[in-house]
């Protein structure tokens, strides 16, 4: 489309090449990071939520209590261990994993990784209803995981086997029978693909089996994977992780977990910001440059329509363009992380779409006026500042 310009001449608008090009890259950069680290964060308040959210603290530990004796490091989440922490004030749940395996006894090749449900834990049903208190023979299952379609069983008491070993590498199957009490969305994948959760005594039952020992022996001498500690107010966090620090637990609140991702996602976190400042500056002094070129090449009028025009482009493109790779690296991305990327969690929030379209079409305009208001020169010698028409 062509306009007119204010010496009475038709314009029309170039995209500038040299100045766009440059400008999409780093365009394309800051959507890339913004939707990265923006999907990571969702994906962790997600399992936040799962973890009874921020008034919840994770505790880690070494398996057996044996390795805690050569490393005298972080202790084992045994029986005795896990009832100190109970004990400490502003505690007022503390709920074990026992990790485990169920897989398919009649029907279906599935093989579920089974965890204790969290304490205060949200799932996202779509079936079904949670009891207050989980039964120790109830169990929740996905919709559907590994080809098997669960709903048929919602309401019934299913044969599920697990391993019992017999020895160092020997085992025999067993049957266990669990009550179906709800479905979840089987794209929520905070614990792995296709997670059964249990109760935690029957969690601990199977964890036993596995290792060959007796559910009493195991949890007091092996100890519980993880843990969720749920403290009774979000303001007394600090202190009880102080208290279980002290008492040689490894403690974190659930919201640490974005600090503790991948380097990949700090560096994607970090990256954006970067990028969005390098993106500024770079349009500020491309404007500036170009402006100083059309002067020297005898342009009469200083381009701001093409500078905007240009810098709308640039930034669109680098929009669609990082939007478009964040979305596709949202699946390998949650490979790394170990939490789920949603396709439409990875595209970068309003904010950052806003930064990315408008860093260059303000900071090419800026550049262009800047150079302008100092006295930049044009057609009819250095004492001419560009825009006038005299």
């Amino acid at each position: 489309m062509n306009c007119a310009s204010r010496s009475g001449r038709w314009w029309r608008p170039r995209l500038l090449p040299e100045v766009r090009l440059p400008l999409t890259v780093l365009a394309t950069l800051v959507a890339l990071t913004a939707g990265v680290a923006g999907g990571a964060t969702r994906a962790v308040e997600e399992r936040t939520r799962a973890e009874g959210g921020p008034g919840r603290v994770t505790l880690s530990a070494l398996e057996g209590i044996e390795r805690y004796d050569a490393a005298g490091s972080v202790r084992p989440l045994t029986t005795a261990a896990l009832r100190e922490a109970a004990a400490l004030p502003g505690v007022e749940e503390v709920v074990a994993d026992y990790p485990a395996t169920l897989h398919a006894e009649r029907e279906g090749t599935y093989d579920l990784g089974s965890h204790t449900l969290p304490a205060g834990g949200e799932l996202p049903l779509v079936a079904g209803r949670l009891p207050g208190v989980l039964g120790a023979r109830q169990v929740v299952l996905p919709a559907g995981a590994q080809g098997t379609d669960f709903r048929a069983v919602l309401g019934r008491t299913v044969p599920f086997g697990y391993t019992r070993a017999t020895g160092a590498v020997s085992g025999t199957s067993e049957v266990v029978r669990l009550e179906v009490v709800a479905l979840y969305d089987p794209a929520w994948q905070v614990d792995g693909v296709g997670g059964a959760y249990l109760a935690e005594g029957t969690a601990a039952e199977l964890a036993a089996a596995r290792a060959g020992k007796p559910v009493g022996e195991f949890r007091a001498r092996d100890g519980a994977a993880g843990a969720v500690v749920a403290v009774g107010h979000g303001r007394e966090v600090a202190e009880v992780i102080r208290a279980l620090r002290e008492a040689g637990f490894g403690a974190s609140p659930v919201t640490d977990r974005v600090r503790q991702l991948p380097g990949v996602f700090g560096v994607a976190d970090l990256g954006r910001w970067a990028g969005a400042g390098v993106l500024g500056l770079s349009a500020f002094v491309l404007g500036r440059v170009r402006a100083r070129e059309g002067a020297r090449s005898g342009v009469q009028e200083l381009p701001l329509r093409e500078a905007a025009l240009t810098g709308l482009v640039a930034g669109g493109g680098g929009l669609v363009l990082g939007s478009g790779l964040s979305v596709a690296l949202a699946g390998p991305l949650s490979g790394v992380l170990g939490l789920p990327i949603g396709l439409t969690g990875a595209l970068p929030g309003a904010g950052w779409a806003l930064a990315a379209v408008g860093l260059p079409v303000l900071g090419l305009g800026a550049g262009a006026w800047a150079y302008g208001l100092a006295g930049g020169a044009v057609r009819g010698g250095p004492g001419h500042r560009v825009g006038r028409t005299g």
